[in-house]
């Protein structure tokens, strides 16, 4: 069995980002239907692992497997002893006799690149600190969705340079998107971000004013502004992000965008309630799609479909 993983949205290529992609929407179209892909993994096993809370993640990971007719066994860290007495590498070369792939949801993205090295077989990133390519992969579609193409997207996110500013950002720039993530002084996207985006067909930028970045964009996305291990610093976090809230008055400088949000929102933080069930809010496709995007990843990493 192949031990490919997935810790970032660039461990597959562009065109195989695009063949996911095109799989995402059939499946999607092809939902509770008769087809092949619903036994796609009869007789696979995944073990999804968490160390952080999750709804979204954990949903749609269990369903998708389940749709594609294989079994979940769900672990955590507190019903293992992964950092408490055993090593990542261990746990993951041990998990890996059992099952067919380990979807793993961590803090540090050393401990996923730790699994990869020893369990023979898929690990998929399901988000750490530094990156959430399943998110990305959520992203690209329903962009695709709303403005059927991606390249030549002008595609602007507000808010701190975090993991998913990284994936969606990366993952579209190499899809041929124009980037742009605004973000207070210090809190911009990672400079290996920056580095990694050279030579991609389109381009990602870093801007320090929201509304100069949001001018004429084809999508405004923004995330929460206290991220889950955050929270002792969340008072500086809220006044640093005041002012790259996602707003009337912001949304007026796009009056042809779809807004994005990865979810969980506090509403009147990073995003309005109105903004979030408005009519150019694609928030709930965006999520929905977590499910379709990750069905067709499993597919392709344990089927070769």
């Amino acid at each position: 069995m192949s031990s490919r993983h997935y810790l970032t949205e660039l461990d597959i290529t562009t065109e195989e980002s695009r063949e996911l992609l095109s799989s995402a929407r059939r499946l999607k179209r092809e939902r509770g239907k008769t087809d092949a892909s619903r036994s796609a993994l009869t007789g696979k096993h995944v073990a999804l692992y968490f160390e952080k809370p999750s709804v979204r993640t954990r949903t749609s990971f269990t369903v998708a497997v389940q749709e594609l007719g294989g079994h979940v066994i769900e672990l955590s860290s507190g019903s293992t002893k992964v950092g408490k007495g055993e090593h990542e590498e261990d746990f993951a070369k041990v998990v890996g006799r059992y099952v067919h792939a380990l979807v793993a949801r961590v803090f540090e993205q050393g401990k996923l690149e730790g699994m990869a090295r020893t369990a023979g077989i898929p690990v998929v990133n399901a988000l750490s600190d530094d990156r959430h390519p399943c998110q990305a992969l959520a992203d690209a579609q329903t962009i695709l969705e709303h403005k059927g193409r991606i390249e030549g997207i002008k595609f602007t996110f507000v808010g701190e340079g975090n993991n998913v500013a990284a994936s969606t950002g990366l993952l579209l720039a190499a899809l041929g998107a124009e980037v742009k993530v605004a973000s207070p002084k210090g809190m911009s996207v990672k400079q290996d971000i920056l580095a990694a985006a050279e030579g991609l067909e389109g381009s990602l930028v870093a801007l320090e004013d929201p509304l100069e970045a949001a001018h004429d964009a084809d999508v405004l996305y923004t995330d929460t502004w206290v991220s889950m291990g955050a929270e002792s610093g969340a008072e500086a976090q809220r006044k640093a992000l005041s002012a790259y809230r996602i707003d009337d008055a912001m949304l007026k400088l796009a009056p042809k965008a779809i807004v994005m949000h990865c979810l969980p929102a506090v509403r009147g933080e990073e995003i309005t309630k109105e903004i979030m069930y408005g009519p150019q809010s694609a928030i709930w496709d965006q999520a929905e799609n977590r499910l379709h995007a990750q069905k067709a990843l499993l597919q392709w990493l344990l089927s070769g479909a």
